[in-house]
């Protein structure tokens, strides 16, 4: 079970499912406009290490389908979200540009994956994990349902453990959290203490990507657990 999130003593009860499905129904109209171009260096990060790996792919949280013309048509992609106003304009850019290698969207909890075990080669979050209210059990999820052998590629916020930084985006967090954004509690060490605790994964890749170096493409690879003799 995740842990309950808490910032400076205060729990976090406050960030639940409707608070973000009400922030990125208000998004929608605008989040192309807003977020296109500031995330573009690091979705298309995302996309090259995705299309390297092909086969089938969630992303959770596709949004408004910003992406998806981006995946090689190789790639068999199923894209869920929260928002069913991002996913109006999702089904919209599918068909006008033809996306045939698109299986299919829907209206899905990134914590509550309606997927049966070992589903994908790929599974693709772009800045999820810090919009859902137990982004660890969102993460099992994710491991959940890739195959052996297959990747998990995050695009995500990474904050500071200690520092300006650090008190910058802890005293930030009560604004933009009605936005559906988290700026702090999310270090490099929690994403590690998640990996320690999850049974046959292993850390791919960690690089930072803009903007501001606040981001980060992360890569786990889900191994092969060998059966007890």
């Amino acid at each position: 079970m995740a842990e309950t999130l808490k910032l400076d003593g205060t729990d976090q009860l406050d960030f639940d499912r409707e608070t973000v499905e009400r922030a990125y129904d208000r998004w929608a109209p605008i989040y192309d406009l807003v977020f296109g171009g500031v995330f573009g260096k690091g979705r298309q990060a995302a996309i090259v290490a995705t299309n390297s790996l092909g086969g089938r792919v969630l992303e959770v949280g596709v949004g408004t389908g910003i992406s998806l013309p981006q995946y090689a048509a190789n790639t068999r992609v199923f894209g869920t979200d929260i928002s069913e106003a991002m996913l109006r304009k999702a089904h919209q850019r599918v068909k006008e540009l033809g996306l045939k290698n698109v299986e299919g969207l829907a209206v899905m909890d990134a914590e509550k994956l309606e997927f049966p075990d070992n589903s994908f080669d790929v599974v693709m979050a772009q800045y999820v994990v810090t919009a859902v209210p137990n982004p660890e059990v969102a993460l099992d999820e994710f491991a959940r349902v890739l195959r052996p052998g297959g990747e998990m590629i995050l695009l995500s916020r990474v904050s500071a453990d200690a520092g300006v930084r650090r008190f910058i985006e802890q005293r930030l967090q009560p604004v933009v959290r009605p936005l559906g954004f988290r700026t702090a509690e999310f270090a490099w060490s929690r994403f590690a203490k998640w990996q320690a605790g999850a049974a046959g994964i292993e850390l791919v890749e960690r690089r930072l990507v803009p903007p501001l170096g606040h981001f980060s493409l992360i890569r786990f690879r889900k191994v092969e657990i060998a059966a007890a003799a």
